[in-house]
């Protein structure tokens, strides 16, 4: 079978720019998959997305004009139903050939074949394949069903009667095969060869496609578009290092707004501006944004990382003279930078302190009262932590930055840029004449703000940071705000884990049990429904860095309250499990944890040496009464690995104790003394981990 590459190209108004990657990508993949499933296109068919503001389409490989026929065989029904005694198809075959399109001629032809317990009647039948120009049809129906579309918008046809409903009008439909035109229609558009290119810079308005393969080139070289999404982004990150590198500069790395830049652009054109010096008074993480948000600029920063006055724009056009280009974006961007300055400049005539009887009127939650209340709330837990972790000294400083952590909220830079709260906070505070230590709190409050960011810097911004994630977890976990499924509005599964992270990362000797209490959390329930979301945030967490989950499972099994133990628990687990006694005392610990369950009264854990009788048993108390304080004594000293390695010499005894010795015995003294007796290798075995969890 001859096959040939395909092209379908839509060509449409501006598409969402933030959209536009995944549009071209599940276009493409979705077309394709669609035409490998009717036969159309092989496993071996290299598909190629393409994707620019006005345009999506795709490239294939291997396509067929037309799939091949398929042999099926078909079940019509059991043999006493289509046959008579005789052996003469009854009325009912022959309504169920005829429905089918075939009369007695098919007969000969039927196939008697078993079917279970019975035998029945199939039909051999040729289904023919499917047709370039139908299974595209169904093809193009099928992705644009299954488009990632962010707002579908609906539009009348030029017939004034039909409404389509898509991303955006579509205004153009492109399908060669090979250089052949297929006939498909869609969006009211008969498929053709014709597309345009650059609005302004095209070499004709109509470009005519050759054949398929020759699509991208055309389009580059008389339609002035870069129409490949990967394509017209590394030209425009290649032509940023080139005009930064000319200027002895860094352009900001921001892979998000290169992606929407190469979304927004046809043909990009790199070019250097520049805006007043006096502008660099202003925080530059104020001036970064303005200019990445609002303009799609990329700043351009020296080699300390500190912003210039120069920044990059990436043009859609390429006049020989670029001046008025350059002229009217450093136009545009300075009054957005004279705003931020007016911002800073007036947001730091009234001090954080004076602006925090104000919070009283931000509600935070209808259940939870304003961000004044709130405050308090944090203020009184970081102070908590700080005690504990460095005394009166400490809290001080962490009940000072918490007060005056959200205060910025009420500036207006904060109120024009939300992403700077925090960051305004540290600038305005350092301006107050707080303490180094007081601002920076402020700022690292909010971190980690996400999966791989950094941690507080120092041990004030650690309190009120723990202090603020627990109280949002505490508060919304209290009133019954928990994440379902994948929503998560308040972000509380970030916030969890960034508690673990301070814990863990820090090492910082802090109960969950006790945080939870100095959280104000009160209710039993609320709390053991919090302890179960941070340990599953855990375990998902340890599983990703590559923890087995058996060993992640016997770690967190005994629930450790202080969560910075945990690596030195990890490492404990991993080392005792390659001991050759492990399997052996994880399979025992495993067995003991069932029969201890099975016991319908509390055991407790301790033994009459005069009612030890059997051998055995002897020998594991003894064993104990010699292991247990070795392995106790590394476990106080935080020597997770040699407690757990101590335990290697009690395989022999446990063996011989489970291979002699019967636990429920009839007589009651003596079966509550085995158990007590087991009860106590529990508890030994266990402290570091649960490791029945490492018996298969």
């Amino acid at each position: 079978m001859t096959t040939k590459n395909l092209l379908v190209e839509l060509f449409v108004e501006e598409l969402p720019p933030k959209a536009l990657k995944k549009l071209g990508e599940s276009f493409a993949e979705a077309l394709a998959a669609s035409l490998k499933s009717q036969g159309l296109a092989d496993a071996a068919s290299v598909v190629t997305p393409f994707a620019s503001p006005r345009r999506l389409a795709v490239h294939v490989t291997n396509v067929a004009a037309k799939a091949a026929d398929k042999q099926v065989q078909q079940k019509l029904m059991p043999v006493a139903v289509a046959l008579d005694a005789t052996g003469q198809p009854t009325p009912a075959l022959m309504k169920k050939l005829a429905a089918l399109g075939h009369d007695v001629a098919v007969l000969p032809a039927l196939k008697r074949q078993p079917d279970g317990k019975a035998e029945a009647l199939f039909m051999d039948s040729v289904i023919k394949g499917m047709t370039l120009r139908l299974g595209l049809g169904v093809a193009l129906l099928e992705t644009l069903d299954r488009l990632p579309i962010p707002k579908v918008m609906s539009y009348q046809l030029a017939d004034g009667w039909d409404t389509v409903h898509f991303v955006r009008p579509v205004h153009g439909l492109v399908a060669l095969h090979g250089d052949e035109e297929v006939d498909v229609q869609m969006f009211g558009l008969t498929a053709d060869r014709k597309t345009q290119g650059h609005r302004f810079e095209a070499k004709s308005p109509v470009v005519s496609i050759r054949d398929a393969d020759s699509y991208a080139q055309q389009m580059e070289s008389e339609g002035a578009v870069i129409p490949g999404f990967a394509a017209r982004r590394a030209e425009i990150e290649k032509q940023l290092k080139s005009a930064a590198s000319k200027e002895g500069l860094l352009p900001i790395e921001d892979e998000a707004l290169l992606d929407e830049v190469t979304a927004l652009v046809e043909r990009p054109n790199v070019l250097t501006c520049q805006f007043e010096k006096e502008f660099l008074d202003v925080p530059q993480e104020c001036l970064i944004l303005t200019m990445k948000a609002n303009q799609k600029y990329f700043p351009l920063l020296d080699a300390a990382g500190k912003l210039t006055n120069k920044f990059l724009v990436v043009s859609n056009i390429r006049p020989a003279d670029p001046s008025a280009v350059i002229g009217g974006n450093e136009r545009v961007v300075r009054p957005r930078l004279a705003d931020a300055k007016f911002f800073f400049d007036q947001d730091r005539r009234k001090s954080l302190m004076d602006r925090i009887p104000g919070l009283a009127k931000v509600v935070y939650h209808n259940k939870l009262g304003t961000q004044g209340e709130r405050v308090e709330r944090v203020a009184a837990l970081a102070r908590a932590i700080g005690d504990r972790l460095g005394g009166e000294a400490l809290a001080n400083q962490a009940d000072r930055a918490a007060v005056l952590s959200k205060a910025d909220l009420l500036t207006d830079m904060v109120g024009e840029f939300p992403e700077l709260q925090g960051i305004m906070g540290r600038y305005y505070a350092l301006h107050d004449g707080e303490p180094a230590e007081i601002a920076d709190a402020i700022e690292d409050h909010y971190k980690p703000r996400f999966a791989g960011d950094e941690l507080p810097r120092g041990q004030v911004g650690l309190c009120v940071a723990l202090a603020d994630k627990l109280q949002t977890l505490a508060g919304l976990f209290g009133i019954g705000q928990l994440p379902t499924g994948d929503k998560d509005p308040f972000a509380l599964r970030r916030h969890a884990l960034g508690v673990i992270r301070m814990l863990i990362e820090r090492d910082l000797p802090l109960d969950l049990g006790w945080l939870f209490e100095a959280s104000q959390v009160k209710d039993a329930k609320v709390a053991a429904q919090l302890a179960d979301f941070i340990y599953e945030r855990l375990a998902g967490s340890l599983r990703e860095q590559g923890y087995s989950a058996l060993e992640v499972d016997a770690v967190l099994g005994p629930r450790p309250q202080q969560l910075g133990d945990i690596p030195k628990r990890l490492a404990a687990v991993r080392a005792f499990a390659a001991l050759p006694e492990a399997a052996s005392l994880a399979a025992a610990n495993k067995r003991v944890g069932n029969i201890l369950k099975k016991v319908s009264v509390p055991v407790t854990a301790k033994t009459d040496a005069a009612l030890l009788r059997e051998a055995a048993e002897i020998a594991l108390h003894a064993a104990l009464a010699e292991v247990r304080p070795k392995a106790d004594a590394a476990f106080e000293q935080g020597d997770y690995a040699a407690s757990l390695q101590t335990l290697a010499a009690l395989k022999g005894p446990v063996d011989a104790f489970f291979d002699g010795v019967m636990v429920n015995v009839d007589d009651e003294a003596l079966r509550a003394n085995r158990l007590g007796l087991l009860a106590i290798l529990h508890a030994a075995m266990n402290r570091v981990a649960d490791l029945s969890k490492l018996s298969a």
